[in-house]
Order: C-alpha cells, then structure tokens, then sequence
C-alpha cells in the first residue's frame, strides 16, 4: 500500500477522517482506502500475481471446509480496528464466523471479534503490513494474522495478540509449509513455494 495525500474541502469546519476516506474511494474506484492509526492510506487496484496469490491462498481453506458451516472465507471485507475512533483495515482475505452479518458495526466494517484470521498479500508499501497492521491487528485481538511478503519471498505467521503486536511470529521460507493455528476451525498448512511463486509475474 502506499499512503497518499488528501486534500481538505476548504468550506466551513474540516471533515472527518472516515468522510474523507469514503469520498477518496467514491473518486478512486477499485483503490483500498483504509485509517490505520489515524492515517488515510490509498492503495492501487492489485496487480495480476498479487490477485494469483490470494486465488491460490483461498483454496486450502476452502479444501479444509472453513467456507462452509461455522465459518467463511471471504475477501476484502472491513474489520473495524480500536486503535482509533474512525480506524479501519481491509484485509486482503479473512477467515470469519458464519454470523459475520450480525456483527456490523459502521462503514461496512465488522466487529473484530468475529475475525480468525487475516491475511495480507504485500504490495508496493509492505512496510505497511509488516509494522502498522500488525499493531493494529493485534490491537484488535485478531488471533492469527499471516503475511505472504512478496518482497522478501517469505510467509509470516503471527498469534497470539498483544498489546502493540504478537507474542508469536514465525517466518517460513520456500520448501517449507506454513501450519497455522488449529483455532482457525480447521488444519491447514501453506506450501510458501507454491505462494511466493505466484505473486510474482509469470516468467
């Protein structure tokens, strides 16, 4: 993600930062805008290997049956964050309750404890990923919180929330599989080869 600058309407009092964030997407379609830590951050629509990636990521889960019954995998949708009075992330790809829709809370974004897990695919600005979505989702109680660095060609694999970041944090580089916590309903483990290789272009 790479942050952008917004520009206050110059009339009468300023806007709030979720006012801001709503006219940015209305006037970028297809760019994430998200407030983590009281910061506006635009991100570019994902390029083709970054779609590819989450493609592949979406099947082991499905193939472990977490799409269906007490839990779904969906992408993009909003996870309403307590660091601020307006903050909110959209992940890349989630792992929440079947009763996601009676936990929303405001701006389409849903109430963190309904969250198992969430996923980001690195872009442009992994730092971000890397270091304030960590705070943020630990912050935020969401127990596991995986990482496919596109940069560094490595899984992360964080739990155990606590304030300011996670107890845990597991690296996992190409020839090894990524296990993730049973707590998530389901065995699963992430083949980092298989991943890395497709969020990069095709040779």
């Amino acid at each position: 993600m790479s942050a952008a600058a917004v520009e206050h309407p110059c009339d009468g009092e300023p806007e709030a930062l979720l006012e801001t964030a709503n006219r940015l997407m209305e006037q970028l379609p297809g760019y994430r805008v998200e407030i983590i830590g009281g910061v506006i951050t635009v991100a570019p629509p994902p390029d083709g290997p970054h779609a590819r990636a989450l493609t592949k990521l979406m099947r082991p889960f499905i193939a472990a049956g977490l799409d269906d019954g007490e839990s779904e995998v969906l992408q993009g949708i909003g996870l309403w964050l307590p660091g601020g009075p307006e903050d909110y992330a959209i992940p890349d790809l989630a792992i929440v309750d079947a009763d996601l829709d009676e936990h929303l809370i405001e701006n389409n974004c849903y109430d963190p404890a309904v969250f198992r897990l969430v996923l980001e695919v690195t872009s442009g600005n992994y730092q971000n990923d890397l270091r304030n979505k960590v705070v943020a989702y630990a912050d935020a109680k969401v127990p596991v919180y995986v990482i496919v660095d596109r940069k560094h060609d490595r899984i992360h694999v964080l739990t155990e929330p606590l304030a300011g970041g996670y107890d845990r944090h597991e690296v996992y580089a190409p020839g090894q599989e990524a296990p993730l916590p049973a707590s998530i309903g389901a065995e699963v483990a992430l083949d980092v080869a298989e991943l890395v290789r497709a969020g990069h272009p095709r040779p």
